[in-house]
């Protein structure tokens, strides 16, 4: 498939993922314990497979999630339902997509492209010990962790949920590595380019299940694109202030 046609069919294939996040004027506690302020967000679904194999039931995986916003952070919140925790490599940087993971993908201004080893987009692997990972340019990972705060805890009965938060800054396109590089202001109708997805192991050397917000079309037949390619993300509007 030529280059033009594989992002119209990308493009296409994600138009109906486009949803709208309200603002918050209280900021989030990010602390893995849901507040009020999180009732004007609405849940969305992760039920879509992107690599490895469908789990074998709600209990092995299942995972929803809500976004806010203000000036200076995207919110999010997930519940995720995980009965096996797996984080077997202890170095935050080494092989983390074959460790259970939450990858939020993240466009700031949902410009698309080619995003591997480059910050045109970011693939924030946020292992269970809050850290976040992505590679470089130098094709290198390295860990963003002064780019987010994420905490998570179990809820205290069965099936015990996961729930986590993270509060993200985002970058403009020219990032740059070791700069004093100056976070966006989020405004309102301000467009993103966004998805999510959990990496799921469950006692193999790999992953075995990876889970995510949206549906991808395959190419060459993979769906595991969304580390490479920001055409495949789906997109979110800002809303206005109440």
């Amino acid at each position: 498939m030529k280059a033009s046609a594989l992002i119209s069919s990308l493009l296409l294939s994600n138009a109906a993922f486009a949803i709208d996040v309200a603002h918050t004027s209280t900021p989030i506690i990010i602390d893995g314990i849901s507040e009020s302020a999180w009732d004007q967000a609405t849940w969305q679904p992760m039920p879509y497979l992107m690599d490895g194999t469908l789990p074998n039931s709600t209990k092995d995986f299942k995972g929803r999630y809500k976004l806010l916003w203000d000036e200076n952070t995207l919110y999010l919140q997930a519940d995720i339902v995980d009965d096996v925790l797996i984080d077997t490599h202890p170095n935050p940087t080494d092989k983390y997509w074959d460790d259970d993971a939450l990858e939020v993908f993240i466009d700031s201004d949902a410009s698309g492209g080619n995003h591997q080893f480059n910050h045109t987009a970011f693939a924030y692997h946020i292992g269970l010990d809050n850290q976040a990972a992505d590679y470089g340019p130098d094709k290198k990972p390295h860990l963003y962790n002064e780019h987010l705060v994420s905490r998570w805890q179990r809820n205290k009965s069965a099936p015990y949920n996961i729930t986590w938060e993270v509060a993200i800054t985002l970058y403009p396109n020219d990032y740059q590595e070791g700069a004093q590089n100056i976070p966006l202001k989020l405004t309102p109708k301000h467009v993103i380019g966004f998805m999510l997805a959990y990496c799921d192991n469950d006692g193999s050397d790999i992953r075995e299940h990876f889970m995510g917000s949206h549906e991808i079309q395959p190419v060459n037949g993979s769906l595991n694109l969304g580390y490479i390619d920001a055409n495949v993300f789906g997109k979110i509007t800002l809303l206005p202030k109440k």
